[in-house]
């Protein structure tokens, strides 16, 4: 058996490598029977072309579908597009969910001669402890910087599309990968990057290249959970009045009373994330939760799991058969 690490995945193929080897598998059908969500960067045992068992992760992100990372980089651009704080913050807070190292690069800076925007960033993230960086990869500002924060780590670019992830990823590491402008139409970035793929700078740096998105939603989490992504928020919850205090207008709210000293944006965002996370409560309120899986964890094996049903029919044709031997004795 050999062990490999998926570094890209193609529609039904996987791509390994393996001591520096690359090997093209698909997927074995106990494993597509078990519905095992397989990820880039997913250390896995192949045999023959096929992929018979996934290694335990240390860690994933589901969207985009990585594990196994070390850091998280936000990549925001200064300008075309627009910095969006609100895009920024459902980033950040999604990272915080999954307990993943974030650093916030803010890239195309040399399209703003405005240092409000600069300062304003550094007003916001700074207190709460990111890195923060500041590039241009067109002019190659903060490239070294960036570079830096990239080494001996395994690191998730993520970001909308047109912020510059792949030009960013050209710029260190001399690859050419496809870039495209902001459309004028719509004043948005569009896709370049169709897929996860693991770049190798060297044998400790790598970067996992991801496509662009936009529409990530918070109706995962209930509500009661949202101000855990929000440190500046969740430090004045033990002082509310009401364990299930959700800050919005709730009596002797202590977050309320400190709203001098949490960014306004920040708030607008926790107050978007809190009204997803309400219709969540209410879906599984209203259809419930329980549902019957198709797989069984034993000593850390993943198996296919029978239906309720079938093991209830099972039983019943065991117990006919008992009686028969029975009879005919």
């Amino acid at each position: 058996m050999t062990t490999g690490q998926i570094y890209k995945i193609h529609s039904d193929f996987y791509y390994l490598n393996s001591g520096g080897t690359i090997y093209e598998c698909k997927l074995r059908e106990v494993l597509k029977k078990t519905k095992q969500s397989v990820f880039v960067g997913d250390f896995v045992e192949f045999e023959n072309g096929f992929i018979t068992k996934i290694l335990e992760r240390d860690n994933y992100i589901p969207r985009p579908s990585v594990a196994n990372i070390d850091q998280i980089i936000i990549i925001s651009a200064v300008k075309e597009p627009e910095l969006s704080f609100s895009q920024l913050n459902r980033y950040i807070a999604f990272a915080k969910y999954y307990g993943i190292d974030t650093v916030l690069c803010f890239n195309k800076n040399d399209l703003s001669f405005d240092d409000k925007i600069i300062e304003k960033v550094f007003s916001i993230y700074e207190p709460l402890g990111y890195d923060i960086l500041f590039t241009s990869a067109i002019e190659e500002l903060g490239v070294d910087d960036f570079k830096n924060i990239l080494k001996g780590k395994t690191s998730v670019l993520c970001g909308s599309s047109g912020v510059g992830k792949s030009s960013l990823i050209n710029a260190v590491s001399g690859l050419n990968l496809k870039t495209k402008d902001v459309s004028e139409k719509t004043l948005r970035g569009t896709h370049t990057t169709r897929h996860c793929e693991i770049i190798t700078l060297d044998k400790d740096t790598r970067i996992v290249d991801t496509p662009g998105f936009s529409n990530l939603k918070f109706d995962f989490i209930l509500p009661h959970y949202v101000d855990k992504l929000f440190p500046e928020i969740y430090q004045y919850r033990a002082d509310c009045k009401f364990q299930d205090c959700l800050h919005i207008n709730e009596i002797g709210c202590s977050v309320k009373q400190h709203m001098n000293l949490i960014d306004e944006t920040r708030y607008q965002s926790y107050l978007e994330f809190v009204e997803e996370a309400k219709l969540y409560k209410d879906k599984i309120k209203n259809q419930g939760i329980k549902k019957e899986t198709w797989q069984k964890f034993n000593n850390n094996d993943i198996t296919a799991k029978i239906s309720s049903r079938k093991r209830q029919s099972s039983r019943n044709t065991l117990k006919q058969n008992v009686y028969k031997d029975i009879e005919n004795e």
